[in-house]
């Protein structure tokens, strides 16, 4: 299955920065599809703890953003928004939201995937 999410700001018509990205739940992995202002590699590894995904860069521990009050090892999205939490410049903490966007549940293939294993 393949989530699309927006992550912005927690209001969105002061502060203008966001990302939209691919979570893909059988390979674990994500992928950055548009940004402004939050900047997240292009992809990375998914992380799934009590609640709370955990967006990293590959093959690291540390999230670089993390999704609370959404699983993705389950069956169907547990929400659909939550609070997020990223890096912004000199490791400051950034608070905002995420909100799902579409789910495909039979997600094909990609033709040219970026994911390197």
């Amino acid at each position: 299955m393949r989530l699309t999410i927006l992550i912005n700001g927690s209001d969105p018509t002061v502060n203008h920065d966001y990302a939209v990205l691919w979570l893909d739940t059988e390979e674990r992995i994500w992928s950055r599809e548009s940004h402004d202002g939050i900047d997240l590699p292009p992809w990375g590894e998914l992380r799934d703890e009590g609640g709370v995904t955990k967006l990293c860069a590959p093959t690291t521990e540390q999230p670089l953003c993390t999704l609370r009050g959404l699983r993705v090892d389950c069956d169907a999205p547990t929400a659909a928004q939550g609070g997020a939490q990223w890096s912004s410049g000199a490791h400051r903490q950034t608070d905002g939201m995420w909100r799902l966007q579409a789910v495909e549940k039979n997600a094909g293939r990609p033709e040219h995937s970026i994911f390197r294993r």
